[in-house]
């Protein structure tokens, strides 16, 4: 039986993340992590890429948990696919959140696996009822498993479904309705879906549900072209945060207030004072939206 909405929004409703700036958690910085201790408010992980039993990862992350908090990001789950969850796999996810007691945890609005076919993507889907109920049914299923709230990610898309029949904000303020899951805004994703299908990023912005909001994601994207020559956005996470998506985070955090805030920088991994300078200016944007709340 699906643990209620209350339940889950009464011991989880607030992230107990400070709401700073936190970096995924990358091996090429785990030196410089462990000998300098920078000032950063978090660290998140890649749920997959911590399953094995032990080695340096486990070594290097157990002295990072020890100093910071985690959030755990999920990648594997196959939230919206058609087929069942693979058990096997949230039984890995449970265990390793024993583990670590990560503060947060969150998954994505999409599907990655059919049958035993794993697809190294995350893929989009139609907005109808009957992927609603699968997507709350999986839902249900995690957050019964591993006992907690589960963030779930407005996706970056470059198709759009002939038979959906409701908006990704009506879709996604359903499931946190029928689930109690929280949701994880990507700011990155919005101005890549606004920028290939034509709407306005604000207005996205100002009809979603902030306050079931316990995270933010900042990353970069790729330029490129569709075939008919229009801009297409590729999310890619592979350089700094663009200008226009910082704007839009400012506007975000005009409505959320101060929230957890993550640089995604996954591909062609920079330095790690490259990486720190980015977390800075997100603190800075907090610190500031603070001040101006502060001010009114």
């Amino acid at each position: 039986m699906a643990t209620s909405a209350a339940m889950l929004e009464q011991s989880f409703g607030q992230s107990p993340i400070p709401p700073r700036a936190g970096v995924g958690l990358k091996p090429e910085h785990y030196r410089d992590i462990l000998d300098d201790a920078p000032d950063i408010g978090w660290f998140e992980i890649h749920a997959e890429n911590y399953m094995g039993e032990g080695g340096t990862p486990h070594a290097c992350l157990t002295a990072v948990r020890e100093r910071y908090p985690l959030s755990l990001h999920g990648v594997g789950l196959s939230i919206g696919g058609a087929s069942p969850l693979d058990t096997e796999h949230l039984a890995r996810l449970r265990v390793l959140i024993d583990r670590y007691q990560p503060a947060l945890f969150s998954e994505h609005l999409a599907w990655s696996s059919h049958d035993t076919v794993y697809l190294n993507d995350l893929l989009p889907l139609p907005y109808t009822a009957e992927t609603l109920d699968r997507v709350c049914g999986h839902i249900d299923e995690v957050q019964d498993t591993l006992q907690r709230q589960m963030l779930l990610e407005n996706p970056s898309t470059y198709v759009a479904f002939a038979e959906t029949s409701m908006s990704e904000v009506a879709f996604l303020c359903e499931i946190v309705r029928r689930t109690g899951c929280g949701l994880l805004l990507d700011v990155n994703n919005v101005f890549v879906q606004a920028t290939n299908h034509g709407f306005d990023a604000r207005t996205y912005l100002d009809s979603f549900p902030v306050e079931h909001v316990r995270e933010i994601h900042l990353g970069g994207h790729a330029e490129d072209e569709d075939d008919d020559g229009a801009s297409l956005l590729i999310d890619d996470h592979g350089r700094e945060v663009a200008d226009p998506v910082w704007g839009l985070y400012a506007h975000a955090l005009s409505r959320t207030g101060p929230v957890p805030t993550l640089i995604e920088w996954d591909n062609d991994v920079p330095s790690w004072p490259a990486l720190f300078a980015e977390a800075k200016l997100a603190d800075a944007a907090i610190v500031e939206r603070r001040s101006n709340r502060a001010a009114v």
